[in-house]
């Protein structure tokens, strides 16, 4: 089966659910930038209401879990297959809920989720940004601009809390000699800031997988490998870090 005659079934498949009035595909594949081992990213956009067990019904080998199985939030879960040797992620789309988002945005709103595997959580936009760089592949799902009101409100609340990220890890993790949180600190506040520079330049991003590099913050590699468990080497770290994020446009 070739990519295309792959994308179609599956796409038909998760179309025909109840409830589902478009389905989208997303990720690396969306944007061209895949491997030919990169996995498929699909969304399910439902409206009312939707029933995981019909999507296991469907019978592709995999896990799917329930409504808000995976925090809950703007990001309410989903399934992972494998179907035809490849590998599938389904995520559910309340259209309310991105209706909803997408309309905060344009005010300049979000608020923060936490979200398993993700260093900083994400912001609610995130399911805006999804309409904007996924590919629709059935139904028909708004497409938008960057707000320019979620410009100018979205960087200073993530330096915001980059900034207190790095402060607390000063003050409790420095004089200890704690490496391993002030490492974790400084993972989290260069992710917070690269939401902020990206979110500044008008930039879309669905993941954290190129984050770093998109927000040109890959030094703090360098900066973390340098960490040694004295409070010296620690505030050092911390400050150098404090200057490459404030100078990161």
């Amino acid at each position: 089966m070739t990519d295309d005659s792959f994308l179609d079934h599956v796409a038909d498949r998760l179309a025909a659910l109840p409830g589902v009035r478009a389905v989208s595909l997303g990720g690396s594949r969306a944007q061209g930038t895949h491997a030919p081992d990169s996995d498929w990213d699909m969304a399910v956009y439902y409206r009312g209401g939707f029933d995981p067990a019909d999507l296991r019904a469907v019978g592709w080998a995999g896990e799917v879990s329930g409504i808000g199985g995976w925090g809950g939030g703007v990001f309410n879960g989903g399934a992972w297959f494998t179907v035809g040797g490849r590998r599938v992620d389904v995520h559910y789309r309340d259209l309310g809920v991105v209706e909803h988002e997408l309309a905060e945005a344009r005010r300049g709103r979000f608020h923060w989720e936490p979200l398993m595997f993700h260093l900083a959580g994400i912001p609610s936009y995130l399911v805006v940004a999804e309409l904007a760089l996924n590919r629709v592949l059935r139904g028909t799902l708004p497409r938008p601009e960057y707000p320019e009101a979620l410009r100018e409100a979205a960087p200073p609340v993530w330096r915001d809390r980059a900034a207190m990220t790095l402060r607390y890890a000063g003050d409790a993790y420095v004089r200890r000699g704690q490496a391993v949180e002030v490492a974790g600190a400084l993972a989290v506040a260069a992710t917070q800031t690269a939401h902020a520079v990206l979110a500044a330049r008008g930039a879309w991003i669905t993941n954290e997988k190129r984050l770093l590099e998109r927000a040109g913050l890959r030094g703090v590699d360098a900066i973390v490998a340098g960490l040694r468990p004295e409070p010296g080497a620690l505030e050092w770290a911390i400050a150098r870090a404090e200057a490459l994020f404030e100078a990161a446009v």
